[in-house]
């Protein structure tokens, strides 16, 4: 594959952010030494672009002709030290922390995006962090997508309801609608479905003035779920806190689910209807130590999260293995 033209691009806005005829790539990294835009085009095909704008700690590069639809994640170079808090490998491919939207989940029959090979459940020596795993990740990973981010809001504002006249109804996008009484297949379990007029009619007719929705994120299900062939369904195992989870969407997944999330919004509005969204921003899907490599732990690890005074071991104040460092 022949080079792709570059410019150097510029560190802010962090994401992709596509200006109608190239997009802007911008990341941060405070500790990397290298960071190489993953883009991933027809039959899997990889091409890695250098980011060559490094500005303060935010590594940028734009490219001309680049635009909504276009897959893509990272690669991160740096040291290996976890008893320094380091855990570069750019054998892993990373999600985009500021990514608009993600297309699937992890594959964890496909490729090892863990720090050990499991042997039984539960069998995993304490120390298989210690040394880098040189095996591919890409297989399994999910792929961020480029998108448009205009959209006609037809001067949409929210309903702003007084507190004393607040009614909230707290729900799961997905359960809430996969077998609401009249709702057509392709809506069931969707953002379409919840702004569908069967839904919304039913909503109103409760007197419900906001919907507060378990979350929405992309999230990511946790390797022992899957092992028993379970998944995440609340979705308290965030690994995209900007993309609208992809699973939830009935328009498609390169993006459209970004789309399909402002119209819910949109429609919720018109009928009087808030949104609020439950959050979980103090922990990620990639667990303690042993936990997969996905985005933050390869992205710049002693930067995203709370370290112990070992820093190979995570600060865990929620009880999932890592605490996510807003400071």
């Amino acid at each position: 594959m022949s080079p792709r033209q570059s410019w150097p691009g510029r560190p802010f806005p962090l994401g992709p952010d596509w200006d109608g005829r190239g997009t802007n790539f911008s990341l941060f990294s405070e500790n990397a030494e290298r960071v190489e835009l993953c883009l991933f085009h027809p039959g899997g095909v990889e091409e890695r672009v250098e980011m060559a704008g490094h500005t303060a700690h935010n590594w940028h590069v734009y490219l001309p002709g680049v635009g909504p639809g276009q897959r893509y994640a990272y690669r991160v170079h740096g040291p290996y030290d976890p008893h320094a808090g380091h855990r570069f490998n750019p054998a892993k491919l990373l999600i985009d922390p500021y990514a608009k939207a993600i297309d699937g989940g992890v594959r964890w029959d496909e490729a090892n995006v863990l720090p050990y090979v499991p042997v039984d459940d539960g069998d995993v020596p304490d120390d298989a962090d210690v040394e880098p795993d040189d095996e591919d990740s890409a297989a399994a990973m999910p792929r961020c997508v480029v998108v448009d981010e205009s959209f006609d809001w037809q001067g949409d504002r929210p309903p702003r309801t007084p507190w004393s006249q607040t009614v909230i109804y707290e729900t799961h996008v997905k359960g809430f609608t996969k077998q609401f009484p009249g709702l057509r297949p392709e809506l069931q379990g969707t953002y379409a479905g919840l702004a569908s007029d069967e839904v919304v009619g039913y909503l109103r007719d409760l007197g419900v003035t906001a919907v507060e929705l378990l979350p929405v994120h992309h999230i990511a299900d946790e390797s022992f779920l899957h092992a028993h062939g379970l998944t995440n369904y609340w979705g308290y195992s965030t690994i995209g806190f900007f993309a609208p989870h992809a699973m939830y969407a009935a328009t498609g997944r390169q993006g459209e689910q970004v789309r399909e999330f402002k119209g819910m919004v949109k429609a919720l509005h018109r009928a009087g209807i808030e949104v609020i969204l439950d959050v979980v921003y103090n922990h990620t899907a990639e667990g303690n130590h042993l936990g997969p490599t996905l985005s933050f732990r390869g992205i710049d690890n002693s930067a995203y999260y709370r370290l112990e005074p070992n820093p190979r071991f995570y600060t865990d104040w929620t009880g999932t293995g890592n605490t996510v460092d807003i400071r």
